[in-house]
């Protein structure tokens, strides 16, 4: 059997996303039982993902938590270890491990953090960057490689797609939500992520334009959608803000910004199509299936794969893919928005 283990926490997005690698590295290693170490706050994305034999939840901000972990995956030499973090604790925990064979990053003989030189075409445009960051930066813009492209090509695999599973008490919820609020009355159902938590102020859709949005699309659609608003903890007064300024003028149902993961993810499985930011809500419509419209301007649209779920939005401003919070967003209109909606939502089967 090949033992795998997989160092991969960061944010929610970017956890979910990774797991596009597990069908190729299971397809090459058809013997393989994978281990994923994550942070706590990710073990829903992975623990019902029935290619991965194990889930290990590691706080790194407690080194005795850190310590206890790396005691137990020292029992066991792995034939590949996976190490996408750049967290030192987690480094740290790569170079200490037996692994047969080490793709990532670690920390070198002088206790500096690196990478392995065949994972290079992805941390060569991050914050280890060999090559310094403006150089990094300039990678990063002029990449036209997907994540899951580039992920395959440097670990020898087929491309592949995430995946996320939903448990019988998430579909309840789900079901019971869409049954309560009558979300379904009006036939076509269109979620509306245009937050972005609070960091990234330029990932987001204004409370105005979100609103015009849906005004835009209510009456190209003579009224026969309902809007899902969708969010999470740090959106509360933004999507309170979107309700109110909508108001009656068209059939919206809060989703809610307290969900858990999995009732998230079983909220997007009820939309015909999701409107959203570079968000954590993007990777859990593509993993569910779910045709999405997505808008870019800080970050890389090249990054993302759709699987031909959808369609992209891009800034046209100078400071696209800049990775600046206050990046101009101004080219990301309601209008562009609203007609590539319109454009996808009669390709869903």
């Amino acid at each position: 059997m090949t033992s795998i283990l997989i160092v991969k926490t960061g944010a929610l997005g970017d956890v979910l996303r990774t797991t596009a690698i597990l069908p190729g590295l299971c397809e090459r290693y058809a013997d393989c039982r994978v281990t994923w170490l994550t942070a706590p706050s990710a073990v829903d994305l992975l623990r019902l993902n029935r290619r991965v034999a194990e889930v290990i939840a590691l706080d790194t901000k407690s080194p005795e938590e850190v310590e206890r972990t790396l005691e137990r995956l020292k029992l066991t030499t792995w034939d590949r270890l996976l190490s996408f973090d750049d967290e030192e604790p987690l480094c740290r925990l790569a170079s200490a491990l037996t692994a047969k064979r080490l793709s990532g990053a670690f920390l070198d003989g002088y206790g500096r953090r690196a990478y392995t030189a065949d994972v290079g075409p992805w941390f060569d445009m991050g914050l280890l960057s060999v090559h310094g960051k403006t150089r990094a930066d300039r990678l990063k813009v002029e990449n036209r490689k997907s994540h899951p492209a580039i992920f395959a090509e440097m670990l020898g695999i087929g491309i592949g797609k995430p995946t996320l599973e939903i448990d019988e008490a998430a579909r309840r919820f789900g079901d019971g939500f869409a049954a309560r609020t009558k979300l379904l009355a009006r036939g076509t159902v269109i979620g509306l992520n245009t937050g972005a938590g609070g960091r990234w102020h330029s990932k987001t859709l204004t409370v105005e334009k979100t609103a015009e949005l849906a005004r835009r699309l209510d009456r190209e659609l003579s009224g026969k959608v309902t809007f899902l608003l969708l969010g999470g903890p740090g959106e509360v007064e933004r999507n309170r803000a979107i309700v109110e300024a909508l108001g009656q003028s068209v059939s919206l149902v809060d989703g809610g910004c307290d969900n858990g993961l999995l009732e998230f993810a079983a909220l997007v499985s009820k939309c015909d199509l999701l409107v959203t930011s570079d968000s954590l809500a993007l990777h859990v419509a593509l993993a569910r299936e779910v045709r999405t419209v997505v808008f870019f301007a800080p970050t890389s649209a090249a990054e993302i794969e759709l699987y031909g779920l959808g369609e992209k939005v891009v800034s046209t401003a100078p400071d696209y893919c800049s990775y600046k919070p206050d990046a101009d967003v101004s080219s990301i209109t309601p209008e562009r928005i609203a007609a590539a909606v319109l454009r996808q939502l009669p390709k869903r089967a």
